[in-house]
């Protein structure tokens, strides 16, 4: 059997992404090594590195996939071309953001951030780049020329995150709640 030209290729290599990213989305990272991995894409652990030069090149492509997903559907709350005061952006991410469909997304997110703060490679570097991509979206989406105000959201919507899956969910309000205060 001949080998598959690059169109087949790349369309086997972009279906097995999109079934490594939903089991990362379901799973999460730690249980998303080599061989779960080519499991959720069909296909055998040898076969995967076929499509992919490197474990380090699946994992960037995944995590990727997954970062394009929420962006997009980050999108749906405050389209292209709309810019917003901080507050209110923060306001309709922060609701978006609490969504069940978007909750493993921060979950990944977190899980990225804490091997990050560990140093391990390649999560820092993809991790990093990743963060570079939703300040730069941030920044087209802020009514500011305040060059900090894209981090300050970040960071307010990682805190949120963070307090969240700690069982600090956010209030209706748009700020960060603390159940034990009420």
């Amino acid at each position: 059997m001949p080998p598959p030209d690059g169109s087949v290729r790349r369309a086997r290599r972009e279906a097995a992404t999109a079934r490594m990213a939903d089991h990362v989305l379901a799973h999460g990272l730690a249980a998303s090594g080599l061989r779960a991995l080519a499991a959720a894409a069909g296909t055998s652990d040898r076969m995967l590195l076929y499509y992919f030069a490197t474990k380090e090149e699946i994992l960037s492509t995944v995590l990727g996939t997954i970062a394009r997903r929420l962006l997009a559907a980050l999108d749906a709350a405050v389209p292209e071309g709309e810019r917003l005061g901080e507050a209110e952006l923060l306001a309709r991410l922060l609701e978006a953001l609490e969504a069940p469909a978007l909750k493993p997304f921060m979950a990944v997110w977190l899980e990225l951030a804490a091997a990050s703060a560990r140093g391990v490679e390649p999560h820092r570097s993809i991790g990093g780049a990743i963060a570079d991509g939703f300040l730069a979206w941030l920044g087209t989406r802020l009514d500011s020329e305040d060059r900090q105000a894209p981090a300050r959201v970040l960071l307010t919507l990682e805190g949120c995150a963070l307090l969240a899956a700690l069982g600090r969910p956010v209030a209706p309000d748009g700020t960060c709640a603390n159940p034990a205060a009420s």
